[in-house]
């Protein structure tokens, strides 16, 4: 589940770096420092709200039947898989005006007053965060080996997005950001694919959903969990060696359709946008 949660944890945690970035940048660039007084706490309180309801949702269902526990983890992997959806494909069209976007409600945010600066902080960071919160109790659900893989993998993932975004604020570093977002969103398409069919899993253990007899494949022998190339599998694709009819069935068509409609080209702007390695963070070393 490293690479998984790592990946996960590098695309949430780069772009909610990178929502915090243009807003810095935007008040750093036009002498208005003392509002990001206001920023900052919005983004804590994000972020504690974040961990909050990941710890919660984690460790606050121990208590529950096996029937509840499977139709709760079942039910927020299909949500985590809707939320992983929607980001790809939100991030691929809006990368190149979201920088835009997020000024203009800055500026709107500056005339009405401190709170206001504070709440957009707060919603600006705090989606990314709950998305990641659902996103790692899917992945504890789905390791059945505790919380540390999970745990690491985002770590590892939201550390680098962080340094990153700081390297690419400063200007010490610049890459395609449009390329780096297609390449994870391709990745996230298999990832999700796995989520959706572990969650379909669950619903089915919890006899919620029928077919749990009925398996697609049996690859107990030959392509073990247990061996290192079953776990990679595991921790890339949450492939499972006992895959039932409704798991394979929905693997493929979600795959079949999410991914040519990711990789499908978008239509030209009418106005050829500057090509940037790092289109939506400002440097303020302007």
């Amino acid at each position: 589940m490293l690479f998984s949660s790592a990946l996960i944890g590098l695309r949430e945690g780069l772009e909610a770096a990178l929502v915090v970035s243009i807003l810095v940048a935007f008040l750093v660039k036009t002498d208005r420092r003392p509002a990001l007084r206001w920023v900052w706490p919005g983004v804590g309180a994000a972020v504690l709200l974040s961990v909050a309801v990941g710890a919660i949702l984690t460790f606050g269902t121990t208590q529950m039947t096996f029937e509840h526990q499977e139709l709760l983890g079942g039910s927020l992997s299909v949500v985590a898989v809707i939320f992983v959806t929607a980001m790809i494909f939100w991030m691929r069209k809006a990368s190149r005006t979201i920088a835009t976007e997020l000024r203009g409600k800055m500026d709107e945010a500056l005339k009405v007053g401190p709170f206001a600066v504070l709440l957009l902080s707060f919603l600006a960071v705090g989606r990314e965060g709950l998305e990641t919160a659902v996103f790692f109790y899917s992945a504890v659900q789905t390791a059945q080996e505790g919380t540390t893989q999970p745990l690491i993998g985002f770590g590892v993932g939201i550390l680098v997005a962080v340094v990153l975004a700081y390297l690419l604020y400063r200007g010490a570093v610049r890459f395609n950001l449009g390329k780096f977002f297609t390449i994870t969103g391709v990745l996230l398409v298999f990832v999700a694919a796995g989520v959706l069919g572990y969650g379909l899993h669950d619903l089915q253990e919890g006899a919620f959903l029928p077919g749990i007899h009925t398996l697609a494949f049996d690859a107990s022998n030959a392509l073990p969990e247990s061996s290192w190339y079953g776990t990679l599998l595991k921790g890339i694709f949450n492939y499972s060696q006992q895959t039932t009819v409704l798991q394979a069935v929905a693997w493929v068509v979600y795959v079949a359709i999410v991914l040519p409609l990711f990789l499908r080209p978008t239509k030209a702007s009418p106005r050829k946008e500057r090509s940037s390695t790092a289109p939506a963070v400002a440097s303020n070393k302007e």
